[in-house]
């Protein structure tokens, strides 16, 4: 994500990030007549194992059932609203 802080040792995570988001947008395109539709949502930071693992002591402002339950709402409602849009729910970060 344009302006998100990069962090050594993270570079596939990070690369394979930037082409889910670009194959979302594609997607989006291509089926934006019939759906459905496709976006991505930035999640920030969540406190997760793998959060822990490489950032030991960061404590996260969400945690992950919190995030699961928005991510199962914006699935059910989200494509009322939106199609082919990376959004950013939280912009926290280590």
């Amino acid at each position: 994500v344009q302006g998100s802080v990069k962090f050594p040792g993270l570079s596939a995570y990070s690369s394979s990030k930037g082409a889910v988001i670009t194959l979302t947008e594609l997607w989006a395109e291509e089926f934006k007549e019939t759906g459905p539709s496709f976006n991505v949502l930035a999640i920030g930071a969540v406190q997760t194992e793998m959060l822990e693992e490489a950032f030991p002591g960061y404590k996260a402002p969400i945690t992950a059932i919190d995030m699961a339950y928005y991510i199962m709402d914006f699935a059910l409602n989200g494509q009322r609203y939106y199609n082919g849009k990376l959004l950013q729910v939280s912009s926290s970060t280590p």
